[in-house]
């Protein structure tokens, strides 16, 4: 992880991650512990959400690990549930959760080829999951007034890649839902952003890389890949009170990639 100073701009908040058990959701819990806040971590894996929860307890922070399938509403309505049975409140929401085209079995094909499996999969995660997420966030948030949801989008939810339908689709809609959720909640005191970021660097990534089946830092102005925690460190900045008239907004994060 890269080392940056504490802010302390999370401090006490009640967090929510889900996806928590790894890449992005790992690190973004990890830098929201070192801001200060309390991590509830969610993943339909609970051992790799438990193994989250020890890296940061052994940063020294504090949160419990919680089995969540954004895709069935019983475990999310019960994780954001115990949530607030445990901590009183929801101060921030980080809707991470999500699938990639590979892990969907549809890369690279066009919209003619796409199984309805594979459409009804990867749509079920990204976009419905998103959806069932904020539902009982922003019932929590609108009660108490308050509250902070940062949904995971893409630069694929603003511009089209072949190959890609169904995740193009999928992320276009999270970016609807986060700004007309903008919009309905303002006056309670909530806001609703998205991160967009590029092409981060997962494992998948890197094995593309490395067998040369990809180029693709060279696809950026910076000429390289992001990390998972520059990505963690825009939804810190997104959650916190230095954003506090950012609202309804989908923020890019890819290097330069969608520059040109």
């Amino acid at each position: 992880m890269i080392d940056q100073p504490a802010r302390g701009e999370l401090k006490n908040k009640i967090a929510l991650i889900t996806g928590a058990g790894s890449g992005i959701g790992r690190e973004t819990a990890r830098v929201f512990v070192r801001e200060g806040a309390v991590v509830a971590l969610a993943d339909r894996n609970l051992g790799a959400a438990e193994e989250t929860l020890a890296l940061i307890e052994a940063d020294g922070g504090r949160g419990i690990a919680l089995l969540m399938d954004v895709t069935d509403a019983a475990t999310v309505a019960a994780g954001v549930a115990r949530c607030v049975e445990d901590f009183g409140r929801l101060d921030v929401a980080f809707n991470n959760a999500g699938l990639g085209t590979v892990e969907a079995g549809c890369a690279g094909q066009p919209l003619d080829e796409i199984e309805m499996e594979s459409w009804s999969r990867l749509i079920a995660t990204n976009l419905t999951g998103v959806w069932l997420c904020m539902k009982y966030e922003l019932q929590v948030m609108r009660a108490q007034r308050s509250g902070v949801i940062v949904n995971m989008g893409s630069i694929a939810g603003m511009v089209g890649f072949a190959g890609t339908g169904a995740y193009v689709a999928s992320k276009h809609g999270v970016l609807g839902l986060t700004r007309t959720a903008a919009l309905d909640y303002g006056a309670y005191g909530v806001r609703v952003n998205a991160v967009c970021p590029g092409r981060i660097a997962t494992p998948l990534i890197k094995t593309q890389m490395a067998t040369g089946s990809a180029d693709l830092a060279q696809k950026t102005a910076l000429g390289r890949l992001g990390e998972a925690q520059e990505v963690a460190e825009l939804v810190s900045w997104l959650a916190s009170d230095r954003s506090s008239y950012a609202t309804g907004s989908a923020v890019v994060l890819d290097g330069g990639q969608t520059a040109g």
